[in-house]
């Protein structure tokens, strides 16, 4: 994990400014990807230099806010929390394949025992950032009739793992990558440990603090009969005497 200060950046390494944007009315930080600047977006990072130029290569090495919408309140990541992200943006012919690490603190609850939990996680990313193009200029491009252009930029928008530059092509944004990514490491079942043995289901105590902590079984379904038996057993005593 990066320290409070953040990564040293290395030469030629885009550091995003963290900007945001608050709106007075709702007194609620709004996310500046609603920006209509693209640039604006604290996940946003210049690749003006970089793409359309296949070969290049532009290393990156930034801290990030976490996004919204990873997990709960239970168990997730913790929102404008840092996100270290390293790796490389390679431009290829038609945008740039990034690839890299993201690290982050997860915090939040034990599912079982419900013991305050933290850990590091990091995360491979990889991902293609597209140029994004309309759909009247990729017909042109290929000479198609609109049908198939539609069809085309359709499935690019709803394959996985594809992000487009933004900004005409001038800044990559990593907030849905970051967001998708942390999402999908979640565990569905978060834990201290994986032979947490959780709390008591009838008084709650901590059995990984007790683990010889037992309950006398009692069947009620023979409530009646017991006090049919003692009632007897009574009659019996009283007829004796």
């Amino acid at each position: 994990m990066a320290n409070a200060g953040g990564p040293t950046e290395a030469a030629g390494t885009t550091r995003p400014q963290a900007r945001g944007g608050t709106n007075d009315k709702k007194g609620e930080t709004m996310s500046t990807t609603q920006d209509k600047h693209p640039g604006r977006s604290r996940w946003a990072v210049s690749v003006a230099q970089t793409v359309g130029r296949p070969g290049e290569t532009q290393e990156l090495d930034a801290v990030f806010p976490a996004p919204s919408g990873v997990g709960d309140d239970f168990y997730g990541l913790p929102e404008d929390s840092d996100v270290h992200v390293v790796g490389a943006l390679d431009s290829l012919v038609d945008g740039l394949m990034f690839q890299g690490t993201a690290s982050a603190r997860i915090v939040g609850r034990c599912a079982r025992c419900l013991k305050d939990v933290s850990h590091d996680a990091m995360i491979d990313l990889s991902a293609f950032m597209p140029v994004a193009v309309s759909r009247a200029a990729e017909n042109d491009r290929l000479g198609r009739g609109s049908k198939a252009s539609e069809t085309l930029v359709d499935e690019m928008d709803e394959a996985e793992d594809v992000y487009p530059l933004t900004g005409g092509g001038e800044f990559a944004d990593f907030e849905a990558l970051l967001r998708d990514a942390f999402i999908q490491a979640l565990p569905f079942t978060p834990l201290c440990s994986p032979d947490c043995k959780g709390l008591c289901p009838q008084c709650g105590i901590d059995l990984n603090k007790n683990p010889d902590h037992r309950h006398e079984a009692h069947d009620t379904r023979w409530d009646a009969l017991e006090s049919l038996r003692e009632r007897l057993e009574r009659q019996a005593g009283a007829t004796g005497e």
